[in-house]
């Protein structure tokens, strides 16, 4: 497991819109980071399955925060971005990829979870219903952020630490 250096929360808290918005100075039991971009559709049809857990989980101790990690994303379009899927969470601008590296996320749209010391315990998709970028099946399978969040908030860690995203690389955005 990551264990936030203070280093890495320095370089978060100058690439956060202000310390209020910086996930590692909540006091949500569960920290849950959504790694999206405005450009890739299959971030944007997980938009009711994130409404649905922010509304289940918001109550039992998580926060939820938006990671735009293109550098290239100006305020207005991440705005239209969020209210046109209606995305739920706090927004954080990651241009320079230091939650992306914290979370070792390389897709959108892929979670990760940390719990209230700061420790990643979970990175990777948010179900199994995409299987490539161009074939998704009728309905996820398994729920690995729901579990992964349920499992933190229980104090426990997820059965699945981490699993493979299925979307849009953020390679392309540093």
């Amino acid at each position: 497991m990551m264990r936030l250096a203070a280093a890495a929360l320095g370089i978060l808290l100058a690439t956060a819109a202000c310390a209020a918005d910086d996930p590692f100075a909540s006091t949500a039991r569960a920290r849950v980071l959504i790694f999206v971009r405005t450009d890739c559709p299959i971030t944007n049809r997980y938009a009711p399955e994130l409404q649905r857990l922010a509304q289940e989980f918001s109550s039992r101790g998580a926060g939820f925060w938006l990671v735009y990690p293109d550098p290239a994303a100006t305020a207005q379009s991440i705005e239209q971005h969020r209210a046109q899927y209606n995305f739920p969470g706090t927004v954080l601008r990651d241009p320079r990829h230091s939650l992306v590296k914290l979370a070792h996320a390389t897709t959108a749209p892929e979670a990760a979870v940390f719990d209230a010391a700061g420790h990643l315990q979970y990175h990777g998709r948010i179900d199994d219903r995409w299987v490539n970028p161009g074939t998704a099946r009728p309905a996820a399978r398994t729920h690995d952020l729901e579990d992964a969040i349920a499992a933190v908030l229980a104090g426990r860690r997820p059965a699945q630490p981490a699993t493979q995203a299925v979307g849009c690389s953020l390679a392309d955005v540093e």
